[in-house]
C-alpha cells in the first residue's frame, strides 16, 4: 500500500491572525471572542477554531477585509524610563512612544528591557522570525555593557560566570569582560546565552555589585552601533536573515 499523503497542518484562528500580522494573538482572541472576526463570511467566536488553508482563507475582522501585513523588522534604541508593554496599568509612558505618527501597524517587541534599562530592542509583525530570537536553546547571544558601583576583581569576573543561584534559580554568564574602570565605577561586558527575567542585575545584586546603568548593545551579530536613544530603523535584508538562523 503507498504511503497516505501528509495532512495539511490546521491552526486556531487566533494563530492564524498573529501569523499574518494582524496584531497578537492575546488581542487576536478578544477580537474572536467578540464576534468581530468572520472566517469565510462566517462569524467565529472560538479562538482555536481550525482553519483549513492557512494562506487563502478569507478573514474580516470588523467587516473589514484582513489583508496579510507587510512583514516588518525594527530596532529601536530605548531610553531609559520606558515600559516594554503596548499599554501600561499604571499609565507609564511605554516603548511606543518612539514610534508615534509612524503607521506601522501593529509590532511588537521580541523579548523585552525593563524600564531602567536602556539600548537594543527588536520589534516585528513576524511571531515565527521573534520565536527564533527568543528560544533559550537556540536564539542568539545578547551583549550588554553594565555599570556598576565597584571595581570588580578578578575573582568576582569569574564567580559572574561560574554563576549563582538567586530565587531559585541558577544565574551565569556566558562571559565577563572589565571594560574600564575609575576610582570608584567600572564598566562590564557581560554577553549573556539565556534570557531570565532581570538576570544580570539579580546575577550583580547576589555578588553584592549594583547597577547603575545597563545598556543592551547586541544581539548576535547585530550591534546598536550610533544608532541615537530613541530613534528606530528597519532591518537590512541580511539582518533579519542572520538573527533568524537562516544561511
Amino acid at each position: 500500500m503507498g504511503k497516505r499523503p501528509l495532512a495539511t497542518p490546521r491552526f486556531g484562528l487566533a494563530r492564524v491572525l498573529s501569523k499574518r500580522g494582524l496584531c497578537s494573538r492575546t488581542e487576536a482572541q478578544r477580537l474572536i471572542r467578540a464576534g468581530l472576526v468572520r472566517l469565510d463570511g462566517r462569524v467565529i467566536d472560538d479562538p482555536e477554531f481550525p482553519v483549513r488553508d492557512v494562506h487563502a482563507a478569507r478573514i474580516d475582522i470588523e467587516n473589514n477585509h484582513a489583508v496579510a501585513a507587510t512583514p516588518r523588522y525594527l530596532m529601536l534604541n530605548k531610553p531609559r524610563g520606558l515600559v516594554t508593554t503596548t499599554r501600561d496599568e499604571q499609565g507609564r509612558d511605554t516603548v511606543y512612544r518612539c514610534f508615534e505618527g509612524a503607521q506601522l501597524g501593529w509590532i511588537a517587541p521580541v523579548g523585552r528591557l525593563d524600564k531602567a534599562s536602556e539600548g537594543l530592542l527588536l520589534f516585528t509583525n513576524d511571531p515565527a522570525w521573534a520565536a527564533q530570537i527568543t528560544d533559550p536553546a537556540n536564539g542568539p547571544d545578547k551583549t550588554y555593557h553594565v555599570q556598576v558601583d565597584a571595581i570588580p576583581d578578578a575573582a568576582m569576573l569569574a564567580a559572574m560566570q561560574a554563576g549563582v543561584v538567586e530565587g531559585g534559580e541558577f544565574l551565569r554568564a556566558k562571559s565577563v569582560l572589565l571594560l574600564r574602570a575609575g576610582e570608584k565605577h567600572a564598566w562590564l561586558e557581560i554577553v549573556l546565552d539565556e534570557g531570565r527575567n532581570r538576570q544580570i542585575r539579580r546575577l550583580l545584586t547576589a555578588l553584592n555589585l549594583n547597577v547603575l546603568r545597563l545598556v543592551r548593545v547586541a544581539i548576535g551579530p547585530l550591534a546598536l552601533g550610533d544608532l541615537p536613544k530613541g530613534q528606530w530603523r528597519e532591518l537590512s535584508v541580511q539582518e533579519v536573515a542572520v538573527l533568524g538562523g537562516d544561511d
